[in-house]
């Protein structure tokens, strides 16, 4: 479990939203005033996620927040592996049905790749939102803090 400790910001419709902490590291660093990190940090807005949580929390609360790092992995190969092989086995099947003394192969095998790549992000969005692919890595509230 890769965990990450956040604040609970608010909670409404039984969900609980986080943002996460500051690193330890820039908490107690005396380099603050000259670190990009940190200068980084502070123009970027946090941004809150939900998350699950069966533990009582109010609004302030800090907590540790957990997601598999297993279903992370799976599904970081799923919407990177999947699209850059269909990328590939559309320009190469194109190539193949295609000869060579074809006008515009090129063209052709180049609209292959780009048109087989979309329509494999299609289909992936589709089966996630059938839920025949449960790859979604929502994190959840491990212990309070």
């Amino acid at each position: 479990m890769i965990e990450e400790l956040a604040v609970v910001v608010r909670i409404e419709n039984h969900q609980v939203w986080v943002e996460s902490g500051q690193n330890s590291a820039c908490g107690a660093c005396l380099q603050k005033a000259a670190c990009s990190a940190n200068a980084i940090g502070s123009v970027l807005k946090k941004k809150s996620v939900p998350v699950d949580s069966d533990i009582q929390l109010k609004t302030g609360d800090q907590v540790m927040v957990a997601i598999d790092e297993s279903l992370l992995l799976r599904a970081s190969l799923l919407l990177y592996l999947l699209p850059l092989i269909a990328l590939f086995s559309g320009a190469g099947l194109a190539d193949w049905l295609l000869a060579d003394n074809a006008s515009y192969a090129d063209l052709w095998v180049a609209g292959s790749a780009v048109l087989s790549f979309l329509l494999s992000l299609w289909l992936i969005n589709k089966a996630q939102s059938l839920l025949i692919l449960n790859y979604y890595a929502r994190p959840v509230v491990v212990r309070k803090v």
